[in-house]
């Protein structure tokens, strides 16, 4: 939305991006932020020095690069929420930010700082090695330093406007609001009385009454928020422009443009009627009285990147708890999000830069050794001991001690980023897992899912069956030493990788042959019982990966030393789901050689991109690629032809390649690259024009990556680490300890291994964001201190539907289209929840029931034979022309062509 001026000009080339919940890219959108209300880049996880470093005893060093960037590092050696889990962080500062990582820590070998400073970019050669900084000092100007990322309370304006006012004159002169608008800003805070506050005044005078006698405030999450109010600011019947009031509510980077009249006002609203060139979101709210709900549409300045959480289509909310809830979370995301535009980025980095240099000729010039020598704190320290040991404790102990003053002193002020005080509601996160197996006694190797209740996990002792409510199973002994395993429930199908070396291959079992109803056998096979089930072909074989579910066939790439074997099952999945007493194949046949690719270097991972899912721009139908990674880059290599393209190469001596996760964006196949501890957004196509072309950095080095959307989920030894995919902005880490990813499959609920205690609830409980009290049962208790080795391992679930944000309070569902007024039963008049939510990516939140679709190569019998897609709203389409509303759900209407089934 380009802004105008009265004139006709474009003022200044501000251009804004409207989301209201309503146009066609916000309900077609995949990679959409998720429309729980979760904060981005939380402080309590993202201001490290504060929660792991001050007031514990750390090394600090400072240096500079090969470029003679200056840089100071700090480093703690932690165990992470007393989960037995001993971990190195780092924190490296220069001028352009703070970059963090967590190590793992090995008792028999402790990492050199030469060794903690190569896993930082460009960090691998300096010339100099950096200088150790004992002065305590130290402490306050790196927490000086953390603070530069951004403040921890808030300031808000809510400008309240009635019905045809087009200027910020007219806006701001508003010298009272109207009953709905009182009751709005009531809903967002308290009012204080600002004469003698003593907490976060936002700006505001708290001495004279110069800024008005009163405000709004709130506290969420540990943020103080104070709200610069239009009718509460001073107001001034001899000034037309109203100073005072454009001079508050004009600074704030986030504005609440309250439109009295209705929904109908907001569409005569423009950025550019609010002269300001620092506001860069606008929020707008009104409210209907028909139905006591508030809608909300958002304006952000084009550079602001994109932030969550997205509005609900339509924007309406009900529950005005939950409205507040949103619009807090909205507010404090957006104005995050506008510190990393170019205006706001480029002040922040400078400031940083100036305040590094500054640092760096002070401490480098700093000949003295320990503070010991330092006379400013001669008068707190005992006479120094002769021996060096004792000096050193003394040292460290002073240390200590000014570290905690420093914490104690930020948390008295009120900016600790670690609070977690709120007045919002209770509500469960999403990826909040559940319980699934609570003891199973053996490491796991890998896994899949079977059905909605069962696991298939490989173990060094067998491969087991792992089912809800009833003891796990062995199905193979330890005599098969499974590597990978993947369950093709479309076909029915077992597929895993067995034994190592040459002896290595991919064995194929039908699911039939495990299930207990039609189990036959007694006890678990062994590897006298693979010879028939094997598939010769992939002898030596040292990975493999099949084609995500949904394409026309089941594709398989194996991977044998610098050889790729293209190969494809013989049948269709839709020939499988009609005839599934006729797919009863053996192994020889059953899996057709399509191609044989080599390769300049045996592959380190490999995914199959499958281009049926995306669309053809040119009409015919596109190349299967294979994203294939080797040590220090990635190919992509067409199925067809066998032409490799060079996609991305890895930059520095120390290459650890993790994952390349396929996604569909605008069905456009794009690849997520991760190797290290960074995750890169790969096109595929150079004439692509939507572009995600950014990089985003984990704070540790994952195992594993797991995309379910809106989310992106990271896996080391000991954590997991939740992202959003929209821009990489951290949501949550949890601390796990032996943490271990069971089942990695797309649109798949998660499943994964720890030893951590029991604290998540049941199965049987639903996500409530709307639940008021928590649950004491789902505490967590007090940590355990046993080590995790003594411990079982637990099996966690989190579901998929959860994280979509499918499962909702009620209120929030969204309406079926064009149902009729009274069209529900009597006996279930209320809102409800979809018992078995869709699981498509898309956001449309549209639900319909489909019976479809059946191919017959016989074209006999047809007649008197229908196909219905039936909506959930009981509106039966029999044809594309024809409509018809029914009574019940099982009725059909005859369709006026029998043999038309295009």
């Amino acid at each position: 939305l380009p802004q105008i001026e009265a004139d006709g000009h474009e003022l200044n080339g501000r251009r804004f991006r409207v989301e209201n919940g309503e146009s066609l890219g916000e309900k077609e959108e995949i990679f959409g932020s998720p429309s729980t209300p979760v904060l981005e880049n939380p402080e309590y996880q993202t201001r490290w020095y504060f929660k792991y470093f001050l007031g514990k005893l750390h090394q600090n060093y400072v240096g500079a690069d090969a470029d003679k960037v200056p840089f100071f590092l700090s480093v703690v050696l932690t165990d992470a929420n007393n989960q037995c889990v001993p971990q190195y962080r780092a924190i490296l500062l220069q001028g352009s930010g703070a970059q963090k990582i967590s190590l793992p820590y090995t008792p028999n070998k402790p990492m050199t700082v030469k060794q903690i400073l190569s896993n930082f970019p460009n960090m691998e050669k300096l010339e100099k090695g950096p200088k150790e900084v004992f002065s305590p000092d130290i402490q306050k100007d790196l927490l000086l330093l953390e603070e530069q990322e951004g403040s921890v309370n808030f300031k808000f304006g809510i400008l309240y406007t009635r019905p045809g006012q087009t200027s910020d004159d007219e806006m701001f002169s508003n010298e009272a609001g109207s009953p709905e608008f009182d009751r709005f800003i009531s809903l967002l805070g308290d009012k204080i009385r600002l004469k003698g506050w003593d907490k976060y005044r936002g700006g505001l005078d708290v001495k004279g009454d110069m800024t008005g006698r009163y405000s709004i405030y709130t506290i969420y999450e540990g943020h103080e928020i104070m709200f610069h109010v239009s009718t509460l600011l001073p107001y001034s019947k001899d000034n037309r422009q109203q100073v005072e009031r454009k001079r508050h509510i004009g600074n704030d980077i986030v504005n609440i443009v309250f439109l009295d009249g209705g929904a109908g006002q907001m569409n005569q609203f423009n950025p550019s009627f609010i002269k300001s060139q620092f506001t860069h979101v606008f929020a707008l709210v009104t409210y209907q009285s028909e139905d006591s709900s508030y809608r909300l549409a958002v304006f952000s300045e084009e550079s602001v990147p994109l932030f969550g959480p997205s509005l609900p289509c339509p924007p309406v909310f009900r529950n005005s708890q939950e409205f507040r809830e949103f619009l807090i979370v909205k507010l404090i995301n957006g104005e995050k999000a506008s510190f990393n535009t170019p205006t706001f980025a480029q002040k922040r980095e400078r400031t940083l830069d100036m305040l590094i240099k500054d640092l760096f000729s002070e401490h480098m010039n700093d000949g003295r050794g320990t503070m010991l020598n330092r006379r400013a704190f001669s008068d707190v320290l005992p006479d120094p001991p002769r021996g060096s040991r004792r000096k050193e404790e003394a040292r460290q102990v002073e240390f200590v001690r000014i570290g905690q003053a420093l914490k104690l002193d930020t948390i008295v002020k009120g900016d600790a980023p670690t609070s977690l005080a709120t007045t919002g509601l209770f509500k469960r996160a999403p990826w909040e897992p559940q319980c699934f197996y609570p003891d199973f006694g053996h490491e796991i190797v890998c896994g899949d899912s079977w059905g909605e209740n069962r696991l298939l996990v490989a173990t060094e002792s067998g491969v087991y069956l792992v089912e809800e409510s009833l003891s796990h199973r062995l199905v193979f002994d330890k005599t098969v030493a499974v590597k990978q395993l993947h369950v093709v429930e479309a076909h029915g199908i077992l597929l895993f990788r067995a034994d190592k070396g040459r002896d290595s291959k991919i064995h194929v079992f039908r699911l039939s042959d495990f299930d207990g109803e039609f189990s036959t056998e007694a006890s678990a096979r062994g590897r006298q019982d693979l010879k028939e089930h094997r598939l010769e072909r992939t002898r030596g074989c040292h990975m493999y990966a099949i084609s995500r579910p949904g394409g026309s066939h089941l594709r398989m790439v194996v991977a044998i030393g610098k050889k790729l074997l293209v190969m494809q099952w013989r049948h269709s999945a839709a020939w499988t789901a009609w005839c599934p007493a006729s797919d009863t194949d053996t192994v020889d046949g059953i899996f057709l050689l399509y191609e044989e690719i080599q390769v300049a270097e045996p592959p380190q991972l490999i995914t199959l991109v499958d281009s049926s899912l995306s669309g053809s721009s040119g009409g015919g139908i596109p190349d299967n690629h294979i994203c294939v990674g080797y040590r220090h880059q990635f190919d992509l290599v067409n199925e067809r032809t066998g032409e490799v393209t060079r996609l991305h190469a890895v930059e520095g001596s120390r290459a650890h390649l993790v994952a390349a996760v396929d996604l569909y964006e605008d069905e456009e196949p794009e690849l997520l690259l991760c190797y290290n501890h960074t995750c890169h957004f790969q096109k595929l196509s150079e004439e692509s024009v939507s572009s995600t072309e950014f990089d985003f950095h984990w704070n540790s080095v994952p195992s594993a990556i797991v995309c379910a959307f809106p989310y992106i989920f990271a896996f080391t030894t000991d954590s997991m680490e939740i992202r959003l995919i929209i821009n990489g902005n951290l949501v949550q880490t949890m601390v796990l300890p032996k943490l271990a990813l069971i089942v990695l499959r797309y649109l798949n609920d998660i499943f994964f291994a720890t030893t951590a205690p029991e604290f998540f609830h049941s199965k049987a409980e639903r996500l409530q964001v709307d639940k008021p009290e928590r649950d004491p049962s789902i505490s967590p208790p007090s940590s355990p201190h046993s080590s995790p080795e003594a411990r079982p391992f637990r099996l966690y679930r989190i579901p998929l539907h959860t994280l979509s944000g499918m499962v909702a309070p009620c209120e929030r569902r969204c309406p079926t289209p064009c149902e009729p007024a009274g069209s529900g039963s009597g006996a279930n008049t209320g809102p409800f929840l979809l018992a078995e939510p869709s699981r498509g990516l898309r956001s449309s939140q549209v639900s319909f029931t489909l019976w479809l679709v059946i191919f017959f190569e016989d074209s006999t019998n047809m007649r008197g034979m229908h196909l219905c897609l039936r909506p959930a709203n009981n509106t039966v389409y029999d044809d594309l022309n024809s409509l018809q509303q029914v009574t019940s759900p099982g009725d059909c209407v005859e369709s006026p062509d029998n043999n038309n089934f295009e």
